[in-house]
């Protein structure tokens, strides 16, 4: 098959393309290359079969694409501090991003996989959180443009599915995601700990680290994007992708200290706005239409990380 990886050298869009890729399939990233990770380009172009990009989703897609048999939208930062920095960009990726693959699909009626986020819930007044939770999210925030960005562009996704014959789509909600092909300072914790545990420096956490989180190894993620391709056209989602078992940021920190051996110092930084004080995907959903559900505890998924991170060691 022929793929349009949109994001492909990002964390996640890298991990599929390279699992395409491993599979035999034909695939183009398009990215923009502003918070993709040009570490991945260099891997991802030692592979045959795949083609670069460079196209930001914002302007309409390039008719010299050519035609796809599947369509995955992954293109948005999903950093707090990288999609923070332009408020304005990520909201327009998010939405006008989003029209612009579906009018770039529509002619040809390439069916279309869409990575929506956990953070559609807010900081949730329901846990777990089950997909039927419409959330609790401030519009007006710090967070807004990357929350309410992928909110929106849940509503036109589905809204283009029913004005267009049900046009072939799949939703999926990410959950916290970590391992390989991650930029090392992309400012999310997990990268934030490993590099500064490598380099024996204090692990930074904001607030008083009893916020929870539910972290997933990316293999598994990236599982679950398979399975969601494969289930029936009919279902179109959303569904919650991630790892239901849940750590506060303070557990991660002693967890890590005992995979790497090292006693390291725990520095408290102030809490940004929004912050969500807990996240945990109910994942029934996943299990009982995909069959699917994560393999890898968070222990053996930061120790696969860790490897990776290494390289970057100063």
């Amino acid at each position: 098959m022929r793929y349009l990886v949109t994001g492909g050298v990002g964390f996640l869009g890298t991990n599929l393309c390279l699992r395409l890729l491993t599979e035999g399939h034909s695939v183009v990233a398009l990215d923009d290359l502003s918070t993709g990770y040009k570490k991945n380009l260099e891997e991802l172009k030692k592979h045959k079969g795949f083609t670069f990009v460079k196209h930001d989703i914002v302007s309409p897609l390039p008719a010299s694409l050519g035609k796809f048999d599947y369509i995955y939208n992954l293109a948005c930062p999903a950093s707090p501090p990288r999609y923070q920095k332009d408020p304005i960009q990520t909201f327009r990726t998010s939405v006008w991003g989003v029209w612009n693959v579906l009018q770039y699909a529509l002619p040809t009626r390439t069916p279309i996989f869409h990575t929506s986020t956990s953070e559609v819930y807010g900081d949730p007044l329901v846990h777990p959180q089950k997909e039927t939770y419409w959330g609790y999210v401030n519009p007006h925030g710090a967070r807004s443009c990357y929350d309410e960005g992928k909110r929106a562009a849940e509503t036109l996704i589905f809204d283009f599915h029913r004005a267009h014959n049900k046009y072939p789509i799949k939703v999926v909600r990410i959950f916290n995601t970590y391992g390989p092909y991650m930029d090392p300072e992309d400012g999310r914790v997990i990268s934030n700990f490993i590099t500064q545990a490598l380099a024996n420096k204090p692990l930074t956490i904001y607030g008083d680290g009893k916020q929870t989180r539910s972290f997933c190894y990316v293999d598994d993620m990236i599982d679950g994007f398979r399975a969601m391709e494969r289930a029936p056209a009919g279902f179109i989602g959303p569904v919650n992708l991630g790892n239901p078992n849940e750590f506060t940021l303070l557990e991660l920190a002693d967890i890590l200290k005992l995979i790497i051996g090292k006693k390291l110092k725990i520095k408290f930084a102030r809490l940004p706005s929004d912050d969500p004080k807990q996240r945990k995907p109910d994942i029934t959903f996943a299990k009982k239409r995909l069959g699917w559900k994560p393999k890898i505890g968070l222990k053996n998924g930061l120790k696969k990380s860790i490897p990776y991170f290494e390289r970057f060691k100063r």
